[in-house]
């Protein structure tokens, strides 16, 4: 999960370049498709004025799950990314420091919930760093191999594809080059553990790659992953995302090995940064920011399509399929503008062509209450809406 605090960008800088260069081409392309594609859902100015208090608005047409880019529907890489469609993050679980110390532990009858409420997929966050030795070959624990297999595991057993990565290995964002030989370690462990594994399990290479992992230094560590895994999986559907915390202005500047096209690329998205991440306990000056409202406005889901547009361009340019892996506003954000939000990012994603996967399950950003074990119907709606 993303865990800075959203700045304004300096200009110059490659993000706000990234950023600028798009605009005169989507300005464009937006109005292109607003005129000639009848199917792209408008916001009348009556939802805007009255939005509705307990559930989020939703469109009147039925929701169709992601589908491929239509410029490139014979790759098997869309029909995998398809797979994905609406997913579900087990977050604060096996990505803890151990699991349960985020107050989560996974259970068989949370995978059970998933797949009755019409999930297509999860992804499991882990924290494989936590678990191998320091020292070569940088074995990891069995014990906790054991885990993830449960885990991943009961996925499949439901049809439920899903998403295992790196997840919070802190050390290499902070010094690349000293952790790299470890880090490719941890992953030939995890390819050849899984090499016989259905395809319906896929490899996340890392989340949010920051700091010193910067574009240049990971996509060259990227690239190596990649040739690595192939070794054992030469057909594993493998996930990528941009450096700056998988930030879609980034995208421009994610560099992948052409001849392969089993990859997916993700981005995250948590914009407003001050709604979605008001009151947060790790952000520092969140608590600023309580009271924030997402009301649906004109203007505000005109800069959600905007995004998401680009990142569409840009994947149609490049013949990648999109993975949102992430998305959510925190619980201390009122429910209804939570609803509202979670339900105008999905349904954004599901335009464009994107799978995604809601941040998360069943602790701060949560859809399910494992204290009284219900579904928050509000944020649950919002993501799959009835048929």
């Amino acid at each position: 999960m993303k865990i800075w605090q959203e700045i304004i960008t300096p200009r110059g800088s490659k993000r706000q370049e990234a950023r600028m260069k798009w605009i005169p081409i989507l300005i464009i392309f937006f109005f292109l498709i607003s005129a000639c594609q009848p199917g792209m859902p408008q916001t009348s100015p009556q939802e805007i004025e009255s939005p509705p208090m307990n559930t989020p608005t939703l469109n009147s047409t039925p929701q169709p799950t992601p589908v491929a880019s239509p410029t490139t529907p014979g790759e098997p890489i869309y029909q995998k990314n398809r797979w994905l469609g609406r997913g579900v993050n087990l977050g604060n679980a096996l990505e803890a420091p151990t699991e349960g110390a985020w107050g989560v532990v996974l259970k068989e009858e949370y995978f059970q919930l998933i797949h009755e409420a019409g999930f297509n997929s999860v992804r499991i966050p882990i924290r494989w760093n936590a678990h191998a030795s320091d020292a070569p070959p940088y074995t990891i624990d069995p014990a906790f191999f054991e885990r993830v297999d449960w885990a991943v595991n009961q996925a499949l057993s439901r049809d439920l594809a899903v998403v295992v990565n790196i997840h919070h290995y802190e050390e290499i964002f902070q010094n690349p080059k000293a952790h790299t030989e470890r880090f490719l370690a941890i992953w030939e462990q995890i390819a050849v553990h899984y090499r016989d594994y259905p395809e319906k399990l896929f490899f996340e290479l890392l989340n949010e790659p920051h700091d010193a992992l910067d574009y240049e230094t990971w996509n060259r560590l990227a690239s190596q992953t990649i040739a690595l895994i192939r070794k054992t999986n030469p057909e594993r559907a493998i996930i990528v995302g941009p450096a700056e915390w998988n930030s879609l202005t980034q995208l421009d500047y994610l560099k992948l090995p052409e001849d392969d096209r089993n990859l997916i690329v993700t981005f995250h998205y948590y914009l407003p940064f001050h709604f979605t991440h008001q009151g947060a306990e790790w952000v520092s000056g969140a608590n600023a920011w309580l009271g924030t409202k997402w009301q649906g406005s004109d203007i505000e889901r005109q800069l959600l399509r905007f995004d998401f547009l680009a990142a569409m361009v840009w994947g149609r340019e490049h013949k990648r399929p999109i993975y949102l892996g992430e998305f959510g506003a925190y619980s201390k954000a009122d429910l209804d503008s939570r609803a509202r939000w979670t339900e105008a990012v999905a349904r954004a994603a599901e335009e464009n062509g994107f799978s995604w996967a809601y941040w998360e399950f069943c602790a701060g950003f949560g859809v399910y209450d494992p204290a009284t074990n219900q579904w928050n119907m509000a944020i649950r709606n919002a993501l799959l809406p009835a048929k």
